[in-house]
């Protein structure tokens, strides 16, 4: 039984939407994220990144401090408005090759706690308590989890008559991405969506796995100080975006490594054909098309890699994962990469970028060897999940990607 709650977010007017939401900080390069802060003057990087870029040393507390004072200016300057009464909102993203919708909301985090919004990443507590101090101290998240849920027809049809309706925001970003938004205030509407939500079991966590788990670990300080806590109290609740999982699109990560552990070409060769059927190609490239099947970049070679299942052994769900087969059969037992999170051996770079990239890092010496994956399934996701098993870091990345500060969730 999933609780997920209208809210009263704070979003910026309809004149200035365009200009105020923004990628997140870090899929900035410095030069975009210098020009949008000098020519952008409603930008939310102003918010979040001015306090960053100062040339003395501050604490965290301080940036965190001045990040509460810039939104706190926003506010005042009429850039957000705050919505007068809890309401769904629906959020549509168009790109050249695909297009998502699904509901922004509130998201209990004593679900998260009981596992009725289940995980399939490891999280470090570093980062939960980091962000969790943010949050405490700024008093708003702008960014939403992604969270996916099995279909459910009269959740699409809601979604699909209001998508005839005129949106509260449009607008076009200049990456050539479009934005769409519309809020449900209507009664009847809020009530199904809010039923249907409670009749599932489980909602899976697609993206945002640390945001998660930082939204629960402030729940439960801000209770522990809280002598009238009743669960109702807006840090009882994460910022989150639900999409069908029809509606999901994952991809992989594909791996580089800098050196062959000690091995020569022929000696890696050799122990590779030991696991795998290995097939050097007279391509340019080669893009996996199937599960447990690999594409490998030596030296100026691609070859195809076909896992020999035989002597191996499928125990659980997290067997099957590519990425596991991966790090199980080359990563750890040939190139001895324990560590798949903090060997500086090994880098990580999304499917989409193409199978070219990786020929070229290798080809110019910068990398030794690149393995491309084929993805993972949301069928897969929600196995291992349920199972309550966690992939390796970089086993999916998952589409769509969500602006910060088109709505923003105070506490």
């Amino acid at each position: 039984m999933a609780t997920v709650n209208p809210f009263k977010a704070v979003r910026a007017t309809r004149d200035k939407v365009a200009l105020v939401s923004s990628r997140p900080y870090d899929a900035y390069s410095p030069a975009e994220l210098g020009a949008q802060l000098e020519f952008n003057p409603f930008s939310f990087l102003h918010i979040i990144s001015s306090s960053y870029t100062s040339q003395k040393d501050i604490s965290i507390e301080d940036k965190f401090a001045k990040i509460k004072s810039n939104y706190t200016n926003f506010k005042e300057k009429h850039t957000y408005i705050k919505e007068e009464i809890p309401v769904y909102y629906i959020y549509k993203k168009i790109t050249s090759e695909h297009s998502f919708i699904g509901i922004i909301a509130a998201t209990s985090t004593v679900d998260y706690k009981n596992n009725i919004i289940k995980k399939h990443e490891k999280t470090l507590k570093k980062r939960e308590i980091l962000f969790k101090n943010y949050l405490k101290a700024t008093g708003f998240n702008a960014e939403p989890v992604l969270l996916t849920y099995s279909d459910n027809n009269l959740i699409n049809t809601i979604l699909q008559r209001y998508e005839k309706q005129r949106a509260e925001y449009e607008f076009t970003t200049e990456n050539h991405k479009t934005h769409l938004l519309w809020l449900i205030s209507d009664a009847n509407d809020i009530k199904i969506i809010q039923q249907e939500f409670y009749k599932m079991d489980t909602l899976y966590i697609a993206d945002g796995h640390h945001r998660s788990a930082s939204s629960c670990l402030l729940a439960e300080t801000m209770r522990a100080s809280n002598k009238k806590h009743t669960g109702n109290e807006a840090y009882n609740f994460c910022l989150s975006y639900l999409i069908a999982e029809s509606n999901l699109k994952i991809s992989a990560f594909n791996r580089l490594i800098k050196n062959l552990n000690g091995l020569s070409k022929q000696e890696f060769l050799n122990h590779l054909n030991k696991r795998f059927k290995v097939v050097k190609l007279k391509e340019n490239t080669y893009l996996p098309t199937k599960k447990h099947t690999f594409s490998m970049y030596l030296e100026n070679s691609v070859y195809s890699l076909d896992f020999k299942s035989d002597n191996y052994k499928f125990k659980t769900s997290l067997h099957h994962l590519d990425s596991h087969i991966l790090y199980k059969n080359i990563l750890k037992k040939i190139l001895g990469i324990q560590n798949v999170r903090t060997d500086k051996r090994i880098t990580y770079i999304e499917s989409r970028k193409g199978q070219n990239i990786l020929k070229e890092q290798v080809t110019n010496g910068k990398y030794k060897v690149a393995f491309g994956l084929y993805p993972a399934s949301v069928a897969q996701l929600k196995e291992i999940a349920n199972d309550g098993l966690k992939m390796p870091p970089k086993s999916t990345y998952i589409l769509p990607k969500l602006r910060s500060g088109l709505l923003i969730y105070e506490f």
